[in-house]
């Protein structure tokens, strides 16, 4: 259970603090809710069950776990797309499990993908060009909170560490 104070990932929608612990009578049951507003944007609130299943959280990473994560890159593997129907699943569900390596393998997959594309005089398509920019946000957002600089140079250190990887 996470305490208020506390910032979390939740699902593939943000970093958020935990404001509040609360009992919520909705329908016929009482449930214990946290509330949660986003860390970097906006004053929302977000309710969701302290037993919530279907979307996934975790404490945002300390930096020394962030720090091997990104260390890492160049061995984290590529999404496997068996048809390309399945594509936007894979990336969805990839997205949705509030994993950092996970969000770096959508990332590291689309640039491997458009490497290719440009090679063959294609450009990137809609659904890879989305889904890169989501991941991008999710990582580069939670990176920038957890070392406490500005998202640019987030940005800057871990693509330059995609391209030397891709």
């Amino acid at each position: 259970m996470y305490e208020v104070g506390e910032q979390i990932v939740y699902g593939c929608q943000g970093v958020y603090e935990v404001n509040d612990i609360t009992h919520l009578d909705i329908g016929q049951e009482d449930r214990l809710y946290y509330v949660l507003t986003p860390v970097t944007s906006g004053t929302d609130k977000i309710y969701t069950p302290v037993d919530n299943k279907r979307i996934a959280t975790r404490r945002i990473l300390t930096k020394e776990r962030a720090k091997a994560i990104i260390d890492k890159i160049p061995e984290i593997a590529e999404l496997t797309v068996s048809n390309e129907r399945q594509r936007e699943q894979t990336y969805k569900d990839a997205l949705k499990s509030a994993d950092l390596s996970n969000w770096f393998s959508v990332i590291k997959t689309i640039y491997i993908r458009q490497k290719k594309r440009l090679e063959q005089g294609k450009k990137i398509t809609a659904l890879d060009e989305r889904y890169l920019r989501n991941a991008e946000n999710e990582a580069y957002n939670e990176l920038s909170l957890v070392f406490g600089i500005p998202k640019d140079e987030i940005i800057s250190t871990i693509t330059s560490r995609f391209e030397s990887a891709c």
